[in-house]
């Protein structure tokens, strides 16, 4: 999936998504694009390099996840408790659009609610 196609699907996931580069005066963080539930992120990826994705798990689920794929390793710059990184260029579209979806319901429901 390319950067443009997965950036639209994040926007179509629900009401209330934003979109920052929230670490533009960071070097190496300008193309860092943040997409957020409820005021929490659920995805973000370096727009320049788009070889990574970020995204919220289930840690009972990331085990699996990293043996069964190789597209998933380690997320970039975040806890690999809570979070998994995913490759954009080798995931198959469904896989990517799953875990981003069950990212984004991560974030919607335990903040939705505060």
């Amino acid at each position: 999936m390319n950067v443009e196609d997965y950036r639209n699907y994040c926007l179509s996931l629900g009401e209330g998504i934003e979109e920052k580069f929230p670490f533009a005066k960071f070097k190496n963080g300008e193309g860092v694009l943040v997409f957020y539930v409820c005021g929490h992120m659920f995805s973000f990826f370096d727009c320049d390099e788009f070889s990574v994705v970020s995204l919220k798990c289930q840690p009972e689920r990331i085990p699996e996840l990293r043996e069964r794929y190789s597209c998933i390793g380690d997320p970039y710059n975040e806890s690999a408790k809570h979070w998994i990184g995913i490759d954009p260029q080798t995931a198959p579209d469904t896989l990517l659009k799953e875990l981003t979806l069950n990212s984004y319901e991560i974030v919607k429901s335990k903040y939705s609610k505060a």
